[in-house]
């Protein structure tokens, strides 16, 4: 077994502590790992091409950034503050637990692409649950805008988890079908209600001690 290629997770983490750029980090690690298995530079770059070409939607996702830049440009981020302080009813508790539940919901239809980081938490979500919070210091700030993320990520993850078509669905279909046990996507799809349950309620109170900062 050649363990040389395991470097490259080491260059990840020795990249990201050093809070150098996310692209470069992982691109160079990627080179390096390719480079340390045995491929030759050519190979590498084909190995690149071929990926790229096979997952080309993800490319779809640049789109979103020069049409953020130009909302953010005209003030977006203000424009949703605003419409924040004059509905002072909805707190950040209550704004992040309705995006939690409406995250869950659109994931479990299979609509995972809207919302994300990019798309709705930096320019929609934290700002306004940064003004519906008015946080005194900057440790609150920060403390709400990681909740901000937490609360995107945990309402996708395990929505998606209900989904029928979602991959580790099929996966799990694929493999009992391999040892003989014959089941329905949607059978398995089920077994993951009471866990989006538990995910909800869980960080449903994590979200909720906000009140306090409202």
């Amino acid at each position: 077994m050649n363990a040389w290629p395991l470097l490259g997770i080491a260059l990840v983490v020795l990249g990201f502590a050093l809070r150098m750029s996310p692209v470069l980090v992982v691109v160079g690690a990627g080179l390096a790992t390719a480079l340390l298995a045995g491929f030759s530079p050519t190979e590498t770059l084909v190995l690149f091409g071929e990926s790229f070409v096979k997952h080309r939607y993800l490319a779809l996702v640049l789109l979103f950034l020069p049409a953020l830049a130009v909302l953010e440009r005209q003030g977006l981020r203000e424009h949703v503050r605003d419409f924040i302080r004059k509905h002072r009813a909805l707190s950040a508790g209550r704004l992040l637990l309705l995006y939690l539940g409406l995250r869950q919901v659109l994931a479990a239809l299979g609509l995972t692409s809207l919302g994300g980081q990019a798309q709705s938490v930096r320019p929609l979500l934290a700002p306004m649950a940064e003004a519906a919070a008015q946080p005194a210091t900057e440790a609150e700030r920060q403390r709400i805008l990681a909740l901000c993320a937490a609360t995107d990520n945990v309402g996708l993850f395990f929505g998606e988890d209900i989904f029928i078509a979602f991959g580790a669905v099929l996966l799990m279909q694929g493999f009992y079908a391999e040892h003989g046990l014959m089941l329905e996507p949607l059978q398995i799809a089920l077994w993951g209600l009471p866990t989006a349950l538990c995910a909800f309620l869980i960080h449903g109170l994590r979200v909720a001690r906000l009140e306090r900062l409202a």
